[in-house]
């Protein structure tokens, strides 16, 4: 496996224990690998959606990732109105059962 890979997973790893505990981002990392049957379309179906919203697109940064049929969204927006949109149009995308919400507001200076 090569450093970037290891340092890919590990990333990924790091972000998932806050969200669903250690030994559930780990026993998924162990079952999936870098993605179970399905994730890389799930995946791509979720981002053609989002990039349909020019609300979300650049300043703004939406990451989308799924890992064992759940939808990760990460990244940065301005307005909790764009990280709701973001959620809604990947729970409302077909096939995807839970999304978890990463996104964090830009800091502007107020």
């Amino acid at each position: 496996m090569s450093r970037a890979r290891i340092a890919a997973l590990f990333a990924l790893l790091t972000a998932f224990t806050g969200v669903v505990g250690g030994c559930a981002a780990v026993e998924t990392l162990r079952k999936c690998g870098a993605g179970c049957p399905g994730d890389a379309e799930l995946t791509a179906a979720v981002r053609a959606r989002l990039v349909q919203h020019t609300e979300l697109l650049a300043p703004n940064r939406v990451y989308v990732r799924a890992l064992d049929g759940v939808v990760y969204l990460s990244g940065e927006v301005v307005t909790d109105v764009q990280r709701a949109t973001a959620e809604t149009v990947a729970l409302q995308t077909p096939g995807v059962p839970r999304v978890v919400d990463l996104i964090s507001l830009e800091y502007n200076g107020r």
